[in-house]
């Protein structure tokens, strides 16, 4: 039986064993130890949307481990000339071992997963973005040491990829959670619910002032996506206030860290001051894209 990572709730089984196993070949690959753990195994990436850490992790991840990607955008194969989701995906079934696939829409990225008879990894799709979350709790894992009972708080932008998918990551591996965001952008309510069904405190607020305080990971996005370019002036006026500034992450424990999931736009939802300061750990965050996805594809390729 095919395993596919779309939701975060696809790995709520084992999301800690992924994240150790992250942790264990990014030490065997720094000590100079081979992981070449799928030697003679390809990898197809469907890319949508452009990405500079999606792309370069993917394809170094797979390098690693053995094996080949082969880079497709929609100008290089037939789905961006009409051909079915379904049929693109029956078709590269029968050659390649596994997919990634960066999606503007959740819908194409079941359809793709669906249609194929081989895993598919989601890069990222409207509703959630589950890589990059799992690298940020591997992240989060290596500086603290642990993951249950740490008090997570996200500002900007409640209603998109990554704050539906920390909603259900922090909540599966134990975390509290709480989301800062103005109200016409808080998080779609699915998300809320199926965090609160595990077990740890959920909260959504459009309340900045206090929001940070006793935080032990402090977290933002972008407020403009890609997609959203039309509405930029409108959401920089919208997010008036929602800025992580040194102010607020002074406000969390004095061993709080900040992450991004980058690209960073300076001056918007975080101060350069802040994103390249003692307490930032973005760059760790963006390099274990590589190590948690390495994870990642070993698991579903078992």
């Amino acid at each position: 039986m095919k395993r596919d990572l779309i939701s975060m709730l696809d790995v709520k089984d084992d999301i800690e064993e992924i994240i150790d196993l992250g942790i264990k070949l990014k030490q065997k690959s720094k000590n100079g130890e081979a992981i070449e753990l799928l030697k003679g195994k390809t990898l197809g990436m469907i890319f949508e949307k452009s990405s500079t850490r999606t792309r370069v992790s993917f394809e170094v991840g797979m390098t690693k481990l053995g094996g080949h990607a082969i880079f497709l955008s929609t100008n290089d194969i037939q789905l961006g000339r009409g051909e079915t989701t379904e049929d693109t995906a029956l078709v590269l079934s029968r050659y390649v071992d596994i997919i990634m696939y960066r999606a503007k829409s959740n819908k194409a990225m079941k359809e793709l997963a669906r249609g194929a008879t081989v895993p598919v990894i989601s890069g990222l799709d409207d509703k959630e973005h589950p890589c990059q979350v799992i690298a940020d709790l591997m992240t989060i894992k290596e500086h603290k040491g642990k993951l249950k009972g740490l008090n997570f708080v996200y500002l900007g932008d409640g209603d998109n990829n990554m704050a539906h998918s920390y909603l259900l990551g922090c909540s599966m591996v134990g975390m509290n959670i709480r989301i800062v965001s103005p109200k016409k952008y808080w998080p779609e309510k699915y998300y809320v619910e199926e965090a609160k069904k595990l077990g740890v405190t959920v909260e959504v607020t459009d309340g900045v002032e206090n929001s940070t305080d006793n935080a032990d990971v402090i977290a933002t996005d972008t407020w403009v996506s890609m997609g959203d370019e039309a509405e930029k002036e409108k959401r920089i006026k919208e997010f008036q206030g929602y800025t992580i500034d040194e102010k607020l992450m002074d406000r969390g424990k004095k061993d709080a860290i900040f992450m991004h999931c980058l690209p960073a736009y300076y001056g918007y939802e975080v101060t350069k001051e802040v994103a390249h300061g003692k307490q930032s750990v973005i760059f760790d965050e963006a390099e274990n894209r590589l190590w948690a996805q390495i994870a990642i594809i070993v698991t579903l390729c078992k």
